[in-house]
């Protein structure tokens, strides 16, 4: 029972190192030498997946709101609702600028270091 639990933490952390190691780079960053709105998502996705919360609230604030919109998302995809419900659409509204929010203030701490 161990050497199973062992085998499956250590292809676990070679499964991190992987999607650390491969990131998808981000095209607006590289043509304009500033983050976007997305910039972070991966490795804050990333930190969360260890476990490790205050890395990616840190990182990405707004990946949180964004997973439990994608899940709200899907529920209501799954059971086919006729209508999206109000509260679906206040979701994606707050989503939306909760992203925004943060991205300005990660772009004002930056520019005025």
């Amino acid at each position: 029972m161990l050497m199973i639990f062992s085998n499956v933490f250590c292809s676990l952390i070679n499964v991190f190192d992987w999607l650390q190691n491969h990131l998808i780079p981000c095209p607006f960053k590289a043509l304009t030498g500033f983050d976007c709105p997305g910039c972070g998502f991966q490795r804050s996705f990333i930190a969360l997946i260890q476990g490790d919360f205050g890395k990616s609230w840190n990182l990405y604030p707004a990946l949180i709101p964004l997973l439990i919109l994608f899940v709200f998302a899907g529920v209501t995809h799954r059971f086919n609702f006729k209508k999206q419900p109000l509260i679906f659409r206040i979701l994606v509204l707050l989503v939306g600028n909760f992203i925004l929010l943060s991205y300005f203030l990660k772009m004002f701490t930056h520019i005025h270091l």
